[in-house]
């Protein structure tokens, strides 16, 4: 296993490596199923058994020290992030932003999202191409989410900006820089002003929810969560609520331009599209890495990962394992939607799932409904790259 370690590497901040990682994980797969990286410190799994049993297993592969690589250190992670916590911490919270993403409160919003997405694409009807990830694809969830949220229509465009910001990479240092953390600054200060301004005056909006909600305490009683604590939920739901269906339009428009017999089958059959949403999660994760911390020693085909070790959860990878799908690397709109792992997988699963999914649909849906075909300018188009996000953060597309 030692020798064979050696001949396979695998860089999660290489964005040469990032640009097709699959041949690179099928030999993490194949290989190294327990894969070490001495230079960045950390172990990875990348079979789809694998990591879905480290996402059932919260006890041993802990979120406490952070889920993504550049900030995970020897020290639980300090702040309110709930992705970053553990039971029974994580228990109590998560019930609470539960209520946000009730079935009803989810299906309630399909008009919102089918008037947003004409509101979007109708200018392009006839334009000769657009930018499907600026101008489309990032656009709608943020406005979707800040809805929910009820941040006001005229700071929308700046939040928006702001979340993108924060997710600049530099080399060497991937999202710990000057200019990612002054965004996330911002954005912290302006959602704490939104929630200190509904203290006195709460409204109809997730925002308000959250300065009214109580969380039990461990002594039985009752508390209300701290401006810190709501700021760090809501900038936590607008962040993940943009990038995940971002990046999954964006896929899906390079996706299906590489596939056109499968786009023409969509755009003349639409009940394919909720399927095809799946499929799009399980070929290309819009997250394909998260990070855990080990509590104990874990062994693992004859590997032992010591205690207090990081690892990468590669659930892009485990999209592409073979043991699991059959013709794994295949794209299919015909393919049972079977589980994957793109979103995670037990006390971590995305709480915004339905809300991605329905965005997705919808979203496929009323674009087919104008554009059936479309001819992605791979020359133009641009990459977005971080050790957790992967996607496209340009899509530039020609319209016949």
């Amino acid at each position: 296993m030692a020798d064979t370690m050696e001949t396979v590497y695998w860089d999660p901040f290489d964005p040469v490596v990032d640009a097709d990682p699959h041949a690179t994980w099928k030999r993490l797969r194949d290989e190294a199923p327990v894969y070490r990286n001495d230079r960045y410190g950390f172990w990875a799994l990348s079979r789809f058994a694998d990591v879905e049993a480290a996402h059932r297993d919260p006890a041993t592969f802990s979120s406490s020290h952070g889920t993504v690589l550049e900030i995970m250190g020897d020290e639980p992670f300090q702040g309110g992030m709930m992705i970053f916590m553990d039971p029974p911490e994580h228990t109590m919270l998560r019930a609470l932003v539960s209520r946000a993403f009730t079935p009803r409160r989810v299906a309630a919003l399909e008009e919102r999202i089918r008037g947003l997405c004409a509101e979007l694409l109708d200018p392009h009807v006839g334009s000769g191409g657009f930018d499907f990830v600026q101008d489309f694809g990032a656009a709608l969830p943020a406005m979707v989410i800040a809805t929910l949220l009820g941040i006001p229509a005229e700071d929308q465009a700046r939040a928006h900006h702001l979340i993108d910001t924060t997710f600049h990479i530099e080399e060497g240092v991937g999202m710990i820089n000057d200019v990612s953390l002054s965004a996330r600054i911002e954005l912290h200060e302006y959602l704490t002003a939104q929630l200190a301004a509904r203290v006195g005056e709460p409204r109809d909006d997730m925002l308000s929810d959250l300065v009214r909600a109580e969380v039990k305490t461990p002594d039985g009683g009752t508390r209300r969560l701290t401006l810190k604590e709501s700021a760090d939920f809501a900038d936590l739901l607008i962040s993940a609520g943009t990038e995940t269906v971002a990046r999954l339009l964006g896929w899906a428009a390079v996706v299906l331009d590489e596939h056109p017999d499968q786009r023409a089958e969509l755009a003349a059959e639409p009940g394919l599209i909720p399927a095809t949403v799946e499929e799009l999660l399980r070929y290309e994760a819009p997250s394909p890495v998260q990070g855990r911390w080990t509590t104990r020693p874990v062994e693992l085909h004859g590997v032992t990962i010591p205690e207090g070790s990081k690892v990468l959860l590669i659930t892009g990878s485990a999209g592409r394992d073979e043991r699991r799908y059959p013709h794994a690397d295949r794209f299919d709109v015909h393919r049972p939607a079977e589980q994957h792992v793109s979103f995670g997988h037990g006390i971590h699963f995305c709480l915004g799932a339905a809300l991605a999914r329905l965005e997705g649909r919808i979203g496929l849906e009323e674009t087919f409904r104008r554009f059936p075909t479309w001819r992605v300018d791979r020359e133009r188009a641009v990459r977005l790259h971080t050790s957790t996000v992967r996607g496209w953060s340009s899509v530039p597309v020609e319209l016949p």
